[in-house]
């Protein structure tokens, strides 16, 4: 999971397709989702996994997503970044438990499950009080991923999501790309 936090860093482009199956809202859009490592010592993981009432050393530490509109040019609140703290029950780190300190579907702290299928797709499945959700994520190429989930409630599917997102290039990195380009041209 730490490996796929560190390729996953960085500032992501979404495109989101979003279906409600008993409402007529459209929450379709675009996004920018700031991703970070967060390292195992940070304090953060701590309070998360104490919350929990898990062991802070089984951590291996986590990630920071924080959403932005698109079009919001401004640095996004870290406060309302989710954290995910990754606590693996395998020796090869492919499956484990991610701890929230708050969940997408409802705003409360919660315990995830994770697995990596042999196909390198990424399953987590979340059980809150009333709801269910299952998100499933891939790497197409290292700047490009794919993300579906679902919601279920008691009365059967709510909601299903596609994503696709893009790693947005820093004026920096596009600089030097636009330099790297001109210097083999000569």
């Amino acid at each position: 999971m730490m490996d796929f936090f560190r390729k996953s860093e960085g500032v992501w482009f979404t495109q989101r397709t979003v279906h409600h199956f008993d409402a007529v809202t459209d929450e379709s859009g675009e996004s920018k989702l700031h991703v970070g490592v967060v390292s195992p010592d940070d304090q953060r993981i701590h309070t998360i996994c104490e919350a929990q009432a898990i062991d802070p050393v089984t951590a291996k530490g986590g990630a920071s997503f924080m959403w932005q509109a698109h079009d919001d040019m401004g640095q996004p609140n870290p406060e309302q970044a989710a954290i995910l703290v990754d606590v693996p029950d395998d020796p090869t780190g492919l499956s484990g438990k991610l701890l929230r300190n708050q969940g997408y579907i409802e705003k409360i702290p919660v315990i995830c499950r994770y697995w990596f299928g042999q196909d390198g797709i990424l399953t987590i499945d979340t059980e809150y009080g009333q709801n269910q959700g299952q998100e499933r994520c891939w790497f197409l190429t290292d700047d490009f991923r794919v993300r579906v989930s679902t919601v279920r409630t008691l009365n059967g599917v709510y909601l299903m999501t596609y994503c696709s997102e893009r790693r947005l290039v820093s004026e920096q990195d596009l600089a030097q790309m636009v330099k790297n380009n001109l210097a083999r041209a000569f």
